[in-house]
Formats: C-alpha cells, structure tokens, sequence
C-alpha cells in the first residue's frame, strides 16, 4: 500500500499547497510521536507511534519536494507513475537542456562564476515557471475530474522539472568545487 502524504498530514490533494501549513502539521504530529510521550508506553504502542512518525516524515520529504508530490497527487487521481516511464521528452526542451548543460561545462572550464550563477538564476526562473504551469494544469485535472486526459501534460511538466532539478544540482556542485 502506498503512503497517501495528504492524507497522513490531514491535507486536501492539491499540487499548489499551503507549505508552510504543511510544515506546521508535520511539525506538530512530530512531537506528538515523540518516542520520549511512550516512554511509558507498551512496546506495541512504541511500535505504533514509531511507525507513524517514519510515516509523518515520508509524507513531508514527499510533500516539501514538488516533483514527488506531483507524483503523489498523480497517483492519487489514477495515474501510475514511475521516473523514465513518463512520455518522450519534447525534443526541444532535450535540445535547450543540452544547450544549458554545455553552456555551464563551458563556464567552469572558464572559471566564470558570473557566467554560472546566470545560469543557475535562468535555469531557477525556467523551474518556477514550470512549477506553475503543473499547478494550472493539475487544477485544469482536478476540476475536470481527473488526470487520465491530463496526464501526459502533468508527466512531461514532472520531467521538465526532473530536468531543472538535475541541471541545479549539477551546477551546484560545481559551483562548490570551482568557486
């Protein structure tokens, strides 16, 4: 059985969440499953309230990361996901990821940090502007009630941002290494 983030944080399904209620929640159900409130507690209630907590904290790591809560909320409106099952790429946005990737492996060489850190700053705004495409789009799933028909937008805007993410962290790293 799949863990339902939503649910185990008493949240409706909705990609455009209220974070910082999230976080709240989150925090709050923490410390009441705090192993030292079953300190006296029976070992099967230990157990329990432990494996609510490891649950609490799943559901937050998915809620907190846009793309696995994309996936979540896919999963919940019927629509199995699974990363490199997700439709082709459009070949232009593999052609500009490319185009970005060499643009960055050029400015390392370089050791141009000016040149990186626009980079980062344009690949951050694509990021944004993709994150709000997926949440016009969801609500476009929601409001007619489900993903099915919406579904390849939905999985091709998850890897656009499976693209930004990778595309961030490499440039962090270099960013670490170089600068």
């Amino acid at each position: 059985m799949m863990l339902n983030p939503f649910a185990t944080l008493g949240l409706p399904p909705a990609f455009d969440l209220d974070l910082g209620e999230a976080e709240r929640r989150h925090r709050d159900l923490s410390r009441a499953l705090h192993p030292d409130r079953y300190a006296q507690s029976t070992p099967s209630d230990r157990r329990t309230a432990l494996g609510k907590a490891i649950e609490v904290n799943e559901a937050w790591r998915i809620l907190k990361d846009p793309i696995r809560r994309g996936e979540a909320l896919l999963r919940q409106l019927g629509v199995e996901v699974e990363e490199g099952r997700e439709p082709k790429p459009d070949p232009a946005l593999l052609m500009d990821m490319m185009e970005q990737r060499e643009a960055l492996s050029l400015a390392a060489r370089q050791r141009d940090a000016a040149q990186v850190d626009a980079l980062v700053t344009a690949m951050k705004a694509r990021q944004a502007r993709a994150i709000t495409a997926l949440t016009v789009e969801f609500r476009r799933a929601a409001a007619n009630g489900g993903a099915r028909a919406h579904a390849p937008v939905l999985l091709s805007g998850l890897g656009e941002l499976r693209y930004c993410r990778r595309f961030l962290e490499e440039a962090e790293a270099l960013q670490d290494e170089l600068f």
